[in-house]
């Protein structure tokens, strides 16, 4: 086999190993829809990012989890206090292309459950997803990178619990080098992703890159 076969084949294991690092789930890529820049509302300075303070500290281990995970329940609502999101969930699985389907994006306020992964509360990591925006103006996770560490996200599930999970760090990744493995592997404890569009932004390309939330499970209502 020819040196530039080899390296071809090489740079695509590469690619798979980012694109599925729990062996089923791809990349989360967003479709980053345009942003109305031109009017004189408030939103033509885009959705807020996240500050480098409220980066995850990879560097420290996760908490020793205190809350029991639980088991297997579909989730109904996500809510976010802070930034006032009250959005109900769909489940989500890979579109055509092998990525995570976003939630419609002719909804503003709906937001998905990756169905590759855990369920919220049970052990591992589990992943929610939503737009930032639609064509009409901002969506579900517009202020998503508002948050900081220790906001809380609560996720409703259909068995009548509500799992609640403290955030300790929210970061911006560029979607061509997206830390797969970092944002998607399991702790050994129940942990909440929560995705979103971010980063710059071009009318040719759309956002390029995600808001990632990262959190854990600290209490059960």
């Amino acid at each position: 086999m020819a040196a530039s076969e080899l390296a071809e084949l090489a740079e695509e294991e590469e690619r798979r190993k980012k694109r599925a690092p729990w062996g089923v789930i791809a990349l989360v890529l967003l479709t980053g829809l345009a942003l109305i820049r031109n009017g004189s509302g408030e939103f033509d300075v885009g959705p807020p990012q996240p500050a480098s303070a409220a980066a995850a500290d990879s560097r420290v281990p996760g908490a020793t989890p205190t809350v029991q995970a639980l088991p297997y329940a579909l989730p109904d609502r996500v809510r976010i206090p802070t930034i006032r999101v009250d959005a109900p969930v769909m489940p989500v699985g890979l579109d055509v292309d092998g990525w995570v389907a976003a939630p419609p994006p002719e909804d503003p306020n709906l937001a998905g459950w990756f169905t590759g992964g855990v369920t919220p509360g049970e052990k591992g990591t589990a992943v929610v997803v939503g737009h930032v925006d639609n064509k009409q103006g901002p969506a579900v996770f517009y202020n998503l990178g508002a948050l900081k560490k220790g906001n809380r996200v609560e996720v409703a599930r259909k068995d009548g619990r509500t799992a609640v999970f403290e955030i300790y760090g929210i970061e911006v990744f560029d979607k061509k080098n997206f830390p797969g493995d970092r944002v998607y592997a399991s702790k050994g404890a129940p942990e909440l992703r929560v995705i979103t569009c971010g980063g710059g932004f071009s009318k040719q390309h759309g956002y390029d890159g995600n808001v990632v939330v990262f959190a854990r499970l600290v209490e059960v209502q």
